[in-house]
């Protein structure tokens, strides 16, 4: 597993940490990176972490209302909170890091949902980041 991936997944469970928890994400991200000073080994999959984290917190209300927005009924309290992790690490990635190609974005999404979440979350993730993406394309 590349350094980008175990970064996706760390800040997928820092994002879903403080979803469950009903605390900041600033918070959790904090938390995690006292870990991480305590683990020089993984350094550089927390830099990528740490950088989609701060870019949902500083994104979330557009990054949710996109989410929202492109649903289709499903309100983001509605869906597993895992999957809202997923999909906030992966919206932000396609909305603010040029250097990831969108469809590196969606799979890498769509993988973290196949291994992490419900049997329905991999192509609801896909579909929905699509849409997504295709509003958004930059």
């Amino acid at each position: 597993m590349g350094a980008r991936t175990k970064a996706r997944k760390r800040a997928i469970d820092i994002l879903f940490s403080a979803d469950v928890r009903g605390i900041p994400f600033s918070r959790a991200l904090a938390a995690e990176a006292e870990r991480a000073a305590q683990e020089p080994a993984r350094e550089a999959s927390w830099l990528y972490a740490r950088e989609i984290v701060d870019g949902v917190i500083d994104h979330a209300d557009e990054i949710d209302e996109l989410i929202q927005t492109y649903s289709q009924g499903w309100t983001l309290e509605r869906m597993p909170a895992v999957d809202r992790a997923i999909l906030r690490m992966a919206a932000w990635e396609l909305l603010y890091n040029p250097a990831i190609p969108d469809g590196v974005a969606i799979s890498e999404a769509v993988e973290q949902a196949t291994s992490l979440s419900t049997d329905d979350s991999a192509k609801f993730v896909n579909g929905l980041l699509a849409k997504i993406g295709s509003a958004v394309a930059h």
